[in-house]
């Protein structure tokens, strides 16, 4: 090889391989054609070489064109033939073939799909025939057989279709006859109908009940197409029952026809059919030893591989073998000429290069679509499967399929067919289980890397409880696409249904629930937890409000209560002013419109006033003043209080009415879901009495669906916490990722109602089922299983579920947010206060700096007022009128007992307003000690000389208790005043008059 590429670097070598179909077989040139164009793209096998073909189609029946069109094609030149085409023309190809030595590759095929009956011999089958059969023989006698064997059935009918040869079944007649086995055979027109009804028609009511009792047990040789009609017509002209069992028995069955096949029959049905190992690496189903297989027909989930027929995998395979001997024969040096042959002409000599081609054929081999393509020495390919599917634990109709056993030559049947129970001890069965991750159902516990994960949730529990009391053991993995499973559009199924359905996996786990819909095509044990649809919301969010003290009342309330204030404070005013009261002796209040706003602000907030009111109108006024302050601080107390223990709820979601009826918050769920199935059917159900699924389903159903749907529960979890967005999904899903949020900002609300359970899903006809779901009922019988419940959803939680608030902890302490208003109004007090007492010093040393008039000021001795005063005393006879050493004080009597003063007095019509203001300054480097008297109160006394004190003599001090004492360290201070002309009047002896210094 190496040489002949030296020697033509840049030569491209055609390989030409000629075809023969049959001109029915129009997708056998399609799928021969991509071989081919797959193996030119391609340089694995073939770098710098191409393969040409042509392609004819002749009639299967007709012998003598197939052997016309194959001389024209061995004229043209020639490497090998194949050919997919009937048995009564490749009888004359393989003698064509054995005579010109071309290798022929045979691939049987069956007319309009029926079951293939095994060709009969041209000759002996010997080493040096020419013609190597692709397709293995026809081994479906044998399997039949020994599937009747199995099942023990003493009495069937066998049915077969126009086009099945009935020659193939000879040695199966022959070894039921010899087993004595009561075998009938009937023939099944192309018009069903009208057989049915001619079966009626002729046959009187006791053959009729006859035949339906052989119907009990029937073996079907038919194509899936004509097994269908067969089937739909012998149920609907209730011609079998629910007890029957049947066996389909074809070949060719895809995956579609067995499920159509199930849905339209009754009772127990088996099916035979030849299977194709894959390898169990998926990224070796593509890519084999030295080529690559088109993607489209490698992986089984793809349209096209589950439409192919089994003569396409097995030209497909038979390209790649032929491009594989054409490598060897250039490695081996070993390549002869082109064979260019003449039919017709007499004479004509084989090709000289077919012994040396059709060995190197032989001896090869290749992987591909179907398995392992090779042949022995007698030129068949040995490589056969079958697998039994069946419906066998379960004769409801419409109920899916699970492999019951497999077949091959060498090791026979691999399995067992018997319907039997099982025991409680699955010792030794390792189940495969398949799942998807949902909290808290199954979720992730160990992911080390290098080791398989370990999972834990409440279903992992319920399965382990299992697996402890039946003693079996499992495998669990996560479905490809992380689905429950829907149907699609083709009629198949994905997610974990699907892995159930292509029996890739024994058990369905997670948080699935059991629908009419999926229930059709998988089985499911018992519930072992109720369901029901809940919605997941977040919480109203507390605002941090600083004034949360003035919550309890209004603005206007509070803007009201203020204006109530002022304007009382303005009616004791006045009140006062036009009736003013009669102070009591030695008060030093007044009643000015400061002191009046004050008391009512102070007796507003229970703080009591200083200025006494005496007339009967004041008392009236606050009285009902008092009344009015209780009642206002009463009800703020009680308000405040649920203000700040307790949040309101306003336009809360309690229920899925409410979510429903509101379109402001939006909401959704897992596109198809079993949550999106049920608000689907049930909203455009026109019959549905309630009209919530309606408006749930044209908000979820929004654009399509995709505005408002996610594709996991997880994002729509995420959705709610972090936006505005309600979820609808599984409540017991929703319920624990409630429980175990964080800051507990989450809440559910779920229906009530549980109209269906969460279940383990298995293969249909299952035998697992039966044990399991009895096991459930004891889990739930003994209480272990409301245990496992509480495991993952405790009742102590610390989150409410229920509450749309955050709501407090009853006794829990109120925190620092509901209080903020309070200090900040104290704060704004201190500082108010501050920049005041800043304003008054200033404003007091800035007067006080201010030199006082010579001329205006006089001086006072306080000493020699004092003796002046009592000395105006002593004309009283009154003994309690003698003013002591230790005070100044004059009382209205002291006053009145001055004849001289009671009628300047009388002219002073309220002494309220005649007051002294003392100012004392205790510091010694201060040597003043002012007091300024009114100009009523220091014109009615008429002093004489004043010595003055201020170089020596005792200093009188103002006492605590308004007198004076005498300090020996202290020096006397003058009293500055300022001298009023007095008039002359004199004092009487009113009580309600007075004055004080």
């Amino acid at each position: 090889m190496k040489l002949l590429r030296e020697t033509f670097p840049f030569c491209l070598r055609f390989y030409l391989t000629r075809a023969i179909f049959d001109e029915s077989a129009k997708k056998d040139d399609e799928v021969f054609r991509m071989a081919v164009a797959d193996l030119n793209l391609n340089n694995e096998i073939l770098e710098t070489e191409k393969i040409t073909v042509s392609v004819e189609f002749v009639d299967g029946n007709n012998p003598f064109q197939a052997v016309q069109e194959a001389c024209e094609l061995m004229n043209r030149g020639i490497l090998a033939l194949v050919s997919s085409i009937g048995c009564m023309s490749a009888g004359s190809l393989q003698s064509l073939a054995d005579a010109m030595h071309i290798p022929h590759l045979f691939i049987q095929r069956a007319s309009a799909g029926s079951p293939r009956s095994s060709c009969p011999p041209t000759s002996r089958a010997q080493p040096d025939d020419y013609t190597l059969f692709v397709r293995p023989p026809v081994y479906l006698n044998d399997v039949i057989f020994q599937v009747v064997m199995e099942y023990t059935w003493q009495k069937f009918i066998i049915f077969y279709d126009t086009d099945f040869d009935i020659r193939g079944i000879e040695n199966f007649l022959d070894q039921t006859s010899q087993q004595g086995m009561d075998v009938s055979l009937q023939k099944v027109e192309s018009n069903i109908n009208m057989m049915i009804t001619g079966m009626f028609r002729t046959m009187r009511v006791e053959e009729l009940h006859r035949y339906r009792d052989t119907l009990r047990r029937a073996v079907l040789f038919m194509s899936p197409g004509t097994a269908k009609a067969f089937i739909t017509e012998v149920v609907e002209t209730n011609l079998v029952a629910f007890d029957c069992h049947w066996i389909i028995i074809n070949e060719e069955i895809s995956d579609m026809d067995v499920q159509e096949l199930v849905m339209k029959s009754i009772g127990r049905l088996t099916l035979v059919r030849q299977t194709f190992p894959l390898p169990q690496n998926s990224s070796q189903r593509c890519v084999r030893s030295n080529h690559r297989i088109n993607t489209s027909l490698c992986d089984p989930k793809d349209p096209k591989a589950q439409m192919l027929e089994i003569t396409n995998r097995y030209i497909y395979d038979t390209v790649l073998l032929l491009a594989n001997t054409f490598h060897r024969k250039l490695e081996d040096r070993k390549w002869h000429s082109m064979a260019s042959l003449s039919c017709i002409r007499k004479g004509s000599k084989p090709w000289q290069g077919g012994k040396s081609m059709l060995d190197t054929v032989k001896k090869g081999g290749v992987s591909g679509l179907t398995s392992l393509l090779e042949f022995n020495d007698n030129g068949i390919n040995p490589n056969i499967y079958f697998e039994i599917l069946g419906t066998n634990y379960g004769e409801d109709r419409g109920r899916g399929v699970s492999r019951l056993a497999t077949w091959d030559p060498i090791h026979g049947l691999n399995g067992t067919l018997t319907d039997r129970k099982l025991e409680n001890n699955m010792r030794g069965v390792v189940l495969r289980v398949v799942t998807v991750l949902e909290e808290p159902f199954v979720m992730v516990s160990e992911n080390v890397l290098g080791k398989p994960k370990k999972y834990q949730g409440f279903s992992i529990d319920v399965l382990d409880a299992l697996a402890n009391y039946l003693g079996f053991k499992y495998e669990i993995y996560v479905a490809p696409d992380h689905k429950y499973g829907s149907q699609q559009a083709d009629g198949t199924w994905n997610g974990l249904i699907g892995e159930l359905v292509f029996k890739r996996a024994d058990v369905g786990l997670s948080a699935l629930t059991i629908t009419p819909e999926r229930e059709s095509v998988v089985d499911f044990t018992t519930r072992y937890m109720d369901y029901s649809v809940g919605v997941l919301l977040r919480k109203a969010e507390r605002t941090v409000d600083m004034f949360a003290c003035l919550a309890p009342f209004d603005l206007s309330l509070w803007a009201c209560i203020a204006g109530t204030v002022l304007l009382v404070g303005t009616l004791v005013y006045l009140l006062n002013w036009l009736n003013p009261p009669r102070l009591p002796m030695g008060s030093v209040s007044s009643t000015t419109l400061y002191n009046s706003m004050w008391f009512v602000y102070g007796s507003f907030v229970q703080q009591g006033g200083e200025v006494p009111y005496t007339t009967l109108a004041t008392r009236m006024m606050m009285g009902v003043w008092w009344l009015f302050a209780l009642i206002v601080i009463s009800s703020y107390t009680a308000n405040l209080a649920a203000f700040l223990t307790i949040s309101r709820i306003e336009n809360s979601i309690q229920s899925l009415q409410d979510l429903a009826k509101q379109t402001d918050l939006p909401y959704g769920t897992v596109l198809d879901s079993a949550v999106y199935d049920q608000v689907r059917s049930k909203g455009m159900n026109p019959f549905e009495r309630d009209p919530m699924y309606s408006q749930m389903w044209r908000m979820i159903n929004r654009t399509g669906g995709a505005e408002n749907n996610v594709e996991e529960s997880k994002e729509g979890i995420r959705k709610v916490k972090y936006g505005r967005f309600a979820f609808v999904w599984d409540a017991a899903v929703l319920e624990y990722v409630a429980i175990n949020d964080e800051d507990c900002s989450l809440y559910t609300v779920s229906n009530n109602v549980a109209d269906r359970g969460y279940g383990i899903a298995m293969q249909h006809g299952s035998p697992y089922r039966d044990i399991f779901s009895q096991r459930i009922l004891e889990l739930q019988q003994n209480g272990d299983m409301d245990i496992l419940k509480l495991k993952w959803w405790p009742r102590d939680s610390p989150c409410d579920l229920y509450s749309p608030v955050g709501t407090r902890k009853s006794g829990s302490a109120l925190d620092i947010h509901s209080f903020a208003g309070v200090f900040f109004v104290l704060a704004a007090g201190v500082v108010l206060s501050c920049l005041i007492a800043t304003v008054e010093t200033w404003w007091t040393r800035r007067k006080g700096s201010r030199v006082p008039s010579k001329e205006d000021d006089k001086e006072i001795d306080l000493e020699h007022l004092h003796h002046r005063v009592n000395s105006l005393c002593t004309e009283d006879e009154s003994p309690h009128k003698q003013f002591s050493t230790s005070s100044i004080d004059l009382t209205p009597l002291d006053m009145d007992s001055l004849p001289a003063a009671r009628q300047a007095l009388e002219q002073i019509s309220d002494f309220r307003n005649t007051h002294i203001t003392t100012t004392t300054f205790i510091p010694e480097q201060i040597q003043t000690l002012s007091r300024s008297l009114s100009a009523k109160a220091a014109a009615g006394f008429a002093f004489g000389p004043v010595q003055d004190h201020r170089t020596g003599g005792p200093f009188r001090q103002r006492a605590p208790n308004g007198g004076f004492f005498r300090s020996p360290i202290k020096t006397m201070s003058s009293i500055p005043y300022q001298h009023t002309p007095a008039p002359n009047f004199s004092y009487g002896n009113d009580p309600d008059r007075g004055t004080s210094i």
